[in-house]
């Protein structure tokens, strides 16, 4: 187990393990809020793993008892002026696209509360497993603040009805409601929330980086074209994947009923 971790008071540590990058969110008693200095420090770790060959997939968890409460709103009122928060606001959508546009699959490991843009950042990563003790809220409404870019992530995972329900009572959610409003992929109980996160990134972090890499990317594309463009992209990808050594080492690999040597390349 090889690990880089940096000194305790760091607001984002990091754990390598076998192709696993666990990022940490680290205010416990903030319940990780996500404070400027926070999405800075989440920031410079995304960048450092999404240039790392020897990472395969990412987690991002939190410390203490929960995930993540949304912004620091001590911070927001502290500095009460529009500058400071379209920056802070743009900062934080600056961490969500990261996150969509990591080479690698990004997986939420959430338990205790996700909240506005806690919650937001369960929504930006590309899968998520939720503790049975986990909640779900977009609770600025709550404050007379409507959560607007927690609305752009919640809408892009959720049918519209659940998500603006979310946006317009600020009610919590439960773990098995989000699993069944498509908002996480898996719920455990609280004991086996680690083991449970670490099978589904070694399940990814098992296969071509090269096909995975290629495939998310491509995902996320397709979304935003209509269905003939849709087909000619995914079709190019897919031309350009068979095109790979790891394509023709897996096909190779399940003729002889083997296990495939990925290359990456």
């Amino acid at each position: 187990m090889t690990a880089t971790v940096p000194a305790e008071d760091a607001l984002v540590l990091r754990q390598d393990e076998a192709g696993v990058a666990t990022l940490t969110l680290n205010r416990p008693r903030q319940y990780n809020a996500l404070s400027r200095a926070m999405l800075s420090a989440l920031l410079t770790a995304l960048d450092a793993v999404a240039t790392d060959p020897a990472i395969r997939v990412v987690v991002i968890a939190g410390n203490g008892p929960a995930f993540c409460a949304g912004h620091d709103l001590k911070e927001i009122r502290a500095q009460d002026e529009r500058a400071f928060h379209q920056a802070l606001f743009a900062q934080c959508g600056q961490v969500m696209l990261t996150i969509n546009r990591l080479p690698q699959p990004v997986i939420a490991r959430v338990q205790g509360i996700a909240t506005a843009a806690g919650c937001q950042l369960v929504a930006a990563c590309d899968l998520a497993v939720a503790a049975e003790n986990a909640r779900f809220a977009t609770s600025g409404i709550n404050v007379g603040l409507f959560c607007s870019t927690p609305g752009v992530a919640l809408s892009r995972n959720l049918g519209r009805k659940q998500a603006l329900e979310l946006l317009l009572t600020g009610d919590f959610i439960d773990a098995p409601t989000a699993l069944r409003w498509g908002l996480v992929n898996r719920v455990v109980p609280l004991e086996q929330l680690d083991s449970a996160t670490r099978q589904l990134a070694d399940a990814i972090a098992s296969k071509s980086p090269l096909a995975i890499r290629m495939g998310k990317a491509l995902f996320y594309e397709q979304l935003e074209l209509n269905l003939a463009d849709a087909y000619a992209c995914a079709s190019e990808t897919m031309a350009c994947n068979l095109d790979s050594e790891d394509a023709r080492e897996g096909i190779d690999a399940f003729i002889a009923k083997r296990k495939p040597q990925w290359k990456g390349c």
